[in-house]
């Protein structure tokens, strides 16, 4: 690793080889050559000294004492450039006999003595810490995940198990660089101490410097802090008492203004403490001593320990950066702090950094497709310093032109490859060993800054040390002519060396526990590195670099350390924990763990990043858990199925996350169900799961993938995945919009297949009459499966007849059917009959109550917690509003809008159109609207990403990216963003801001573009014929509605049909045919994008009697069928005519508050409105304050419904009013239902 130098112009250098004292410049030209290639050897920077060719010591070359002195001010300046001369001659006139050369080093000294007046006189401040700018890999910095929380998370407990008592953690929210000062949600407040807390390596240190560095350039707070000060307080360890003001001018970059006014305003000043070390501060008891004034001297700790606890400047702001491990001593001191959590890299910023790594994109291109292609070298890169580590050892690789391996598994497996495939530090010989004395002894006695004489002590000379400076293990401190490792991490690796070499490897451990006062040593950095070095791997590499043998019994007996520290804590807490987890992790002993691990049932596993997965993963390979359900299900959950293990998550998926969690069933194991039930699966995703299930090992019997978000698209290979896995006996689908398409592949797959599938849920999965022949056919040759579930489905009378074909072959066992179609002819439930005397095993439940879905979901978005109700603010303007309770992902299933939180939030959503923005611009000759426009409004960095619907059909795995572009219309004008990814479907923009935004498709000539396509056929009944108006449009939600709501004025009622099976061709013309006694006008149709505005195109179709059905087709220019649909009577439904009941009518029925009680709970998004209506007349003062004191909306309904029971029949009409100003839209929404179905069971009586 090559330090950067911050290099000085040619202009810079000149200037201080001109302002060399004479009398410095004499005494250096009149030493001999010995005397400076001593003075060389002390200054360990390659520009002053340059190693021989092939050398391991560095040799000084030979230079003059002009040339010398001219360096010397060019690489540190004029003042510490006599600093450091005064400071090495000084040592080596104690070091060295009388001579003639110490008499002509003293005249050296005294020459070089500055005087005071000169220092008052010199308008240069003192330089800033070193290490605030000597650290490569954080220049190539990139956005780091923080998740912000009112308590730090206990990382002692990994498990909260069913039998204890559960402690829920509260799961915070995602926030950015720019909110870690910005108002609580909660309480509106501005913090004024932020704590970045984390792992080791996870970015602390790379993001305080990143504050103080975008403060300087103008881009962070600079509305708030005047002044921002940033302190190592490792490095502040080194002096024994100053003054605030002495503090300040350490990081002083030469403000204007007097330090006195400065800190006259503190509330506009920030202290950046960073590294901040429980050591480093006295916060025991009431009595310490206290730091009352700026100017006033005092020990460093005290000094800090006073600005925590408010005692010295109380109204100014802190930032401070801890370990996990310092903060139980944090904790109780701070007033009010703001804890936040820094996750590492998120995955689309660890590609990121490898982009700005490597100066060639090719290179970055190549080093990152290769870490992909390993899962657990691409998770371990969440920690910027792993990142940094892999970028450097592929990038000399690369330099070197061999083949990239780098298979590293753990984080000791990647420093043993770079400290000695990359570096070669066992060139170093003997003095390796010395180093890790070093770095062991620095460790136990809390010391990170090493002067010269500690350096000596261990062995390490002159040529040595600039050695380890060149290599990039050790750092220079100019200011204090000090040492220290580059990373702390660094030494800690090396301190674990000894550790592992020596015969009894628990004693450095033992250790650990005295020096950081704590009862258990695993959440030390030092003891997972020596768990690594332990491993078989770790053992190898250490026999190879120090030629020796070492003994594999001492992994044995550090593992048997860990079970009897388990066994030693307290019986009553959790046993296990993340620090312990990662320590087993760098072991990687599966046969061990299994059996040290006792297997657990009814626990809660959460987990906040892709690590925390990964060791997870690893933890269950280890032993036997049976049943994994994810984030609980929500409303899907199987209550009746308990489960081992309920993993909970943060932070939401991303394609790499779900690829480390299906790897659970890649490995041999006893996993038999997994529940997903309430989680978005985007296409990746199922792709991923689709690869696990196909593995031999795989052994899952029960997949439940409720409300997952499917797709048709996604069955594909879905159907793929799950026809590969034989052991799959219970499959549960329900609540995807799977329709027919979907259903087909599935179906098919499985009808070809071995698979022993016995239950089928496809519960509201959109399904008609289209796909039951393929359902029967499925159905006759699969003598497996006894229990298939249809609830929700318009199969109509020609879907049940289709399906009891299949039912009534001798190859289908199936015993239990369940259907909720109300509308089916005498006929049809004849059939139905007869078929259950012909088979008498199997039992049909036809629950026609349950016609209307309830809850009705279509207009909700499904989140982690299950349906989440909109609110339409506006009908006009089709303007909804909706509250997302937790971060996470939401899925909306009527438009394909997606939306990715960090935070809980609420969003409005309007449906624009494209011609009020697009006709102005000359973009539409060039660009077209490839999907709808939204105007979307949310709070600022809440959104982590948004999923906009495009209706392109992709074709190829290769997708151009530039010929999609997101449009944003601004009052300054049209700013195109190029997105981060383009799926089917949808585009994804990350962190997005928003105005009236859409998805773009670049029009290229002479090319016609492929579009997934909807065709929308709607009937009217008259006495004497049947109209139809059919659309062709493309899959646009914004068309369908308008299109929805101008049919419904003229009550024609939709009849659904799946869409075309492949993509059609915008622009092109295709024929619609029927029954030749079908009358159509006109018998073309265009495929053309026309704003929701407009008036679309559609054909008219006439028939006088629809008899036993009709064959509607749509054919392209070459007469290829493009889309197909039967039609049956039972397709057709009277219009619904909402008339508003009068409340007032005698009560036969239940009241309207009763009928929708559970709608009603579900969907009412503002309770408060309507508790000021009721209050004072219904609700007493005390029912007012427990219905607000409940602390979700649902559960506010539920108890204002808990007193309406004993209401009157005026009391309800009351309530129904209040209801209706606060919520019309919703109350007109249910009347409409309300009516259908009443209008239905009218005809059906008429009928019968």
């Amino acid at each position: 690793m090559n330090i950067p130098k911050n290099p000085r112009s040619g202009a810079e250098m000149a200037s201080g080889a001109d302002i060399v004292s004479g009398a410095e410049m004499y005494q250096l030209e009149v030493m001999s050559e010995e005397e400076l290639k001593g003075l060389q050897l002390r200054l360990p920077d390659k520009e002053l000294c340059e190693p021989s060719p092939g050398g391991t010591s560095a040799q000084p070359e030979k230079a003059s004492g002009m040339e010398v002195s001219s360096r010397m001010v060019a690489q540190y300046g004029e003042q510490q450039d006599r600093d450091l001369a005064l400071h090495i001659w000084e040592e080596q006139m104690n070091m060295n006999e009388p001579s003639a050369q110490t008499r002509r080093m003293s005249m050296v000294v005294s020459v070089l003595k500055i005087p005071e007046e000169y220092q008052n006189q010199r308008k240069e401040k003192p330089c800033p810490i070193q290490s605030w700018k000597n650290e490569n890999f954080q220049q190539k910095f990139t956005q780091l995940l923080l998740l912000h929380r009112s308590q730090p998370r206990d990382y002692r407990f990994l498990f909260w198990e069913g039998k204890r008592e559960m402690v829920v953690e509260e799961p915070g929210h995602l926030i950015g660089i720019g909110d870690l000062f910005g108002p609580s949600l909660s309480t509106q407040k501005e913090p004024h101490t932020v704590i970045l807390h984390g792992v080791a390596g996870i970015g602390k240190s790379t993001l305080a410097r990143q504050v103080k560095r975008e403060w300087e350039e103008g881009r962070l707070y600079r509305d708030r802090f005047q002044h921002v000060f940033y302190f190592n307080c490792r490095e502040l360890a080194q002096f024994k008492a100053m003054s605030l003001r002495q503090l300040i001018t350490k990081d002083w970059a030469g403000p204007t203004d007097p330090i006195g006014q400065i800190l006259s305003q503190p509330k506009q000043l920030l202290f950046i403490l960073d590294n901040l070390d429980k050591s480093m501060c006295h916060l025991k008891g009431q009595n310490s001593q206290h730091c009352l004034h700026w100017n006033q001297p005092h020990q460093v700790p005290t000094l800090l320990g006073s600005l925590l606890k408010k005692t010295l400047l109380p109204e100014a702001s802190l930032l401070i950066t801890a370990r996990i491990t310092d903060l139980c001593k944090l904790i109780p001191t701070l007033k009010h702090p703001r804890w936040v959590e820094v996750l590492g890299f998120s995955e689309s910023a660890r590609k990121e950094y490898f982009y700005k790594y490597f100066t060639h994109e090719s290179q970055a291109i190549r080093a990152f497709s290769f870490v992909e292609s390993y899962q657990a070298l691409l998770t371990m890169c969440l920690m910027p310093l792993v990142s940094w580590l892999v970028c450097t050892c592929l990038k000399q690789q690369m330099e070197q032109r061999q083949q990239l391996s780098l298979t590293s598994h753990t984080t000791t497996a990647l420093c043993l490859h770079y400290f000695f495939r990359v570096l070669q530090a066992q060139s170093l010989g003997t003095k390796l060993r010395d180093l890790c004395s070093l770095a062991a002894e620095g460790t136990w006695q809390g010391k990170t800054l090493f002067r010269q004489g500690d350096l000596r002590k261990h062995g390490l000379d002159e040529a040595i040390t600039y050695t380890l400076l060149k290599m990039g293990v050790l750092q220079r401190h100019p200011t204090s002519l000090s040492y220290s490792f580059i990373l702390l991490c660094f030494q800690e690796f090396f301190a674990a060396l000894p550790c592992a070499l020596e015969e009894e490897s628990t004693r450095g451990l033992r250790k650990l526990t005295d020096m950081y006062q704590t009862n258990s040593p695993f959440g030390i950095p030092t003891t997972c590195f020596l768990f690594g070095l332990l491993s078989e791997h770790g053992v190898r590499e250490m026999e190879h670099i120090f030629k020796c043998k070492l003994s594999r019994e001492r992994g044995r007996e550090l593992l048997q350390y860990a079970r009897e520290e388990l066994q030693r804590r307290n019986s009553s807490l959790p046993p296990y924990s993340w620090q312990l987890l990662h320590c087993l992790y760098e072991i990687q002993d599966e046969k061990f763990l299994r059996h040290m691990l006792t297997p657990f049932q009814g626990t809660r596993v959460y987990i906040q990043n892709d690590m925390e997965l990964l060791m997870f993963t690893f933890f269950c390979k280890c032993y036997c858990a049976k049943s994994l359900h994810l984030n609980d299900g929500g409303q899907y959950r199987q209550a009746q199925m308990p489960s081992d293990v309920v993993l909970s998550s943060w932070v939401p998926f991303t394609d790499a996350w779900w690829k480390i969690f299906f790897s659970i069933l890649k490995v041999s194991g006893s996993l038999k169900e997994l529940d997903l039930s309430g989680n978005f699966l985007s296409c990746s995703a199922v792709q991923s799961l689709c690869e696990a299930l196909k593995c031999l090992h795989c052994r899952l019997k029960t997949l439940r993938l409720a409300s997952c978000g499917l797709t048709a698209e996604g069955c594909k290979d879905l159907a793929w995945g799950i026809s590969a896995r034989s052991t799959l006996i219970n499959l549960d689908l329900s609540f995807n919009m799977l329709l027919d398409a979907g259903a087909k592949h599935i179906f098919q797959k499985l009808r070809e297949s071995s698979c022993k599938l016995q239950q089928l849920l496809l519960v509201s999965c959109g399904l008609t009459s289209s796909c039951c022949q393929d359902l029967a056919s499925m159905l006759s040759a699969n003598s497996n499966l006894t229990q298939l579930d249809l609830q929700q489905n318009d199969l109509g009378d020609l879907g049940i007849r289709l399906l009891c074909e299949g039912l009534r072959q001798p190859t289908c066992q199936l015993r239990l059917l369940n259907l909720d179609q109300p509308q089916l002819s005498e006929e049809v439930t004849q059939i139905l009959k007869t078929l259950e005397k012909e088979k008498p095993q199997l039992l049909i439940v036809n629950k026609k109550n349950l016609y209307m879905q309830l809850p009705d979901t279509k207009d909700d978005f499904l989140g982690p917690t299950g349906p989440v109700a909109t609110e339409v603010v506006d009908k006009e303007r089709s303007m909804y509003r909706v509250y997302f309770p937790v971060a996470g992902s939401y899925y909306w299933p009527n438009t394909g809008l997606r939306f990715v939180v960090r935070q809980p939030v609420t969003i409005e959503i309007e449906f624009c159109v494209w011609d009020q923005f697009l006709n102005k611009s000359a973009l539409r000759h060039s660009w077209m609207p490839a999907g709808p426009l939204f105007d979307i409004k949310a709070h600022p960095g809440a959104v982590v990403a948004v999923h906009l619907p495009h209706f392109v059909a992709l074709q190829g795995d290769h997708v151009d990216v530039s010929l999609f572009q997101v449009a944003h219309f601004k009052k300054e004008g049209i700013l195109l963003e190029k997105p981060a990814k383009v799926e089917p479907r949808y585009v994804v923009l990350e962190n997005p801001s928003f105005s009236p935004i859409g998805v773009l498709r670049k029009i290229c000539a002479a090319l016609y573009i492929p579009v997934s396509s909807n065709v929308l056929l709607y009937h009217h009944l008259h006495r004497e014929e049947v109209a139809f108006h059919l659309y062709l449009i493309p899959d646009d939600c914004s068309i369908r509605k308008a299109i929805d709501d101008e049919e419904k004025k003229f009550q024609f009622v939709r009849i659904h049909k799946p869409p075309p099976l492949i993509p059609l061709y915008m622009g092109s013309q295709y024929t619609v045919s029927g029954p030749e006694k079908m009358e159509i006008i006109p018998p073309e149709l265009k495929l053309c994008y026309r704003s929701p505005g407009k008036s679309q195109l559609f054909s008219e179709l006439y028939l006088g009697h629809l008899g036993s059905g009709i064959r509607l087709k749509m054919k392209d220019k070459k007469d290829k069928t493009v889309w197909e649909a039967l039609i049956k009577s039972g397709d057709l439904r009277p219009a619904a005519t909402p008339v508003l009941p009068d409340l007032t009518d005698a009560p036969t029925l239940p009241h309207f508050m009763d009928r929708h009680r559970e709608q009603l709970v579900a969907r009412v998004t503002s309770v408060d409105p309507v508790l000021d209506q009721l209050y004072g007349q219904l609700l007493s003062d005390e029912q007012y304050e427990r219905v607000r004191a409940e602390s979700t909306k649902p559960d506010q309904m539920r108890k204002l419904f808990s007193f309406s029971k004993s209401w009157d029949w005026a009391c309800k009409d009351q309530f129904y009013r209040a209801l209706k100003e606060t919520h019309p839209h919703l109350i007109m929404e249910l009347l409409e239902k309300q009516e259908l179905k009443e209008a239905t069971r009218a005809l059906h009586k008429l009928s019968s």
